[in-house]
């Protein structure tokens, strides 16, 4: 008996229903600067002067970590008694710390049902990222970005100078005061894996002070467009793709055209954009060199792990599997079945040519890719 056909209407995306949880939460409807939006200068300074986004950006990957990210915190309250998702804030910034891990002479001046069931040596911050593997390897070799240290170094700044913010359901470890966290570890989750990957390191105050100096260029502005932008936009880099005021930030791009065309409006801007140009090839070209060098140096080389890298090649001849066409033909023939064919035109056109007849030929118009060129202007 066949299955029946029900016509039913086309289900909606769960991502429209993830959407509308997340824009309703009140990370997403908060106006006031977050310490995890030390990344971007201008976009800092559209919060930080109260614009209303421009851009509704759906990113399902970005959800994806934050459920993630829910799941694993929640986890590690329930089994270990840590503090997570607790809040801090002065009076020009605010945040939420995923993870705070108490030592026992702390732990003992809280409620025992607030205590960890396994003090830390030292008073320590955690906060959990997840990458894609795309990113993975560049976490593993460099850990934490920029933007990530100013963010936990000012979690750490305000929970030394102030404590946990006074606010309800924390009031009690509002009453510790300033914690002196000693440690920050940087839990890194890859999205596609689980595999996990520890950076720990102590507080430096040196880039807790650099984050603060640069919160003070933000509220010192007038206007955001004051506030210089620190990726290149749209296409290039994925907090710009993914940000929400990119349309403020970059304008609408005029038909077929790049968004980053909007910032050009003169000869002198196009001057300078062709000498960061010659600068960075610069850079490029010697490291191009550096990367020639080391690939022949290691050609004889065994694939396998040396020191921090690990070495592996790719593009070596190996046996793979392709149709037969011989054996193709012969089968056609014992079917008595027609043999494809197609039009050989590079044999066509020796064929008129030798017979002395003029090839017909069409205009058409081939699809080129539009490279640039920038060469030393003559003096």
């Amino acid at each position: 008996m066949s299955t029946p056909v029900l016509d039913l209407p086309e289900s909606p995306s769960i991502w429209v229903a993830a959407d509308a949880v997340d824009q309703a939460r009140p990370r997403s409807r908060q106006r006031q600067l977050g310490a995890s939006d030390l990344v971007c200068e201008r976009r800092a300074a559209y919060i930080h002067h109260g614009w209303e986004p421009t851009d509704h950006v759906v990113s399902p990957a970005a959800m994806l970590g934050t459920y993630i990210h829910e799941g694993l915190t929640t986890a590690a309250r329930k089994e270990f008694g840590w503090l997570v998702e607790k809040r801090v804030a002065d009076a020009t910034i605010r945040g939420s710390i995923d993870i705070v891990q108490l030592d026992r002479a702390t732990a003992r001046r809280l409620p025992r049902r607030l205590r960890p069931t396994v003090p830390a040596d030292v008073n320590t911050l955690e906060d959990i990222k997840t990458r894609t593997i795309y990113r993975w390897d560049e976490v593993r070799r460099y850990g934490a970005t920029a933007g990530e240290l100013r963010q936990v170094m000012t979690y750490v700044r305000l929970l030394r100078t102030g404590g946990f913010a006074d606010v309800d359901g924390q009031r009690v470890l509002a009453r510790l005061g300033p914690i002196d966290i000693q440690r920050i570890r940087m839990r890194f989750i890859s999205r596609d894996s689980g595999e996990e990957f520890i950076q720990e390191f102590p507080y430096d105050p040196e880039i807790a002070e650099e984050a603060v100096w640069w919160l003070e260029r933000i509220t010192e502005t007038e206007h955001p467009e004051q506030a210089p932008r620190s990726f290149y936009g749209p296409g290039i880099d994925a907090q710009c793709d993914y940000c929400p005021f990119a349309t403020a930030c970059w304008g609408v791009p005029a038909p077929g055209r790049p968004v980053q065309a909007n910032i050009v409006h003169n000869r002198e801007d196009v001057a300078v954009h062709l000498a960061d140009y010659v600068d960075a090839h610069k850079d490029w070209a010697e490291a191009d060199r550096v990367k020639k060098f080391v690939r022949k140096a290691v050609d004889g080389t065994e694939a396998g792990t040396y020191g921090r890298n690990v070495l592996g090649w790719r593009g070596e001849d190996k046996e793979v599997e392709e149709p037969d066409v011989r054996a193709m033909i012969e089968l056609f023939d014992d079917l008595q079945a027609p043999i494809p064919m197609v039009p050989d035109a590079e044999r066509m056109v020796k064929a008129l040519v030798t017979a002395g007849i003029a090839v017909p030929t069409r205009r058409v118009v081939k699809k080129g890719s539009r490279r640039i060129e920038v060469k030393a202007a003559p003096r």
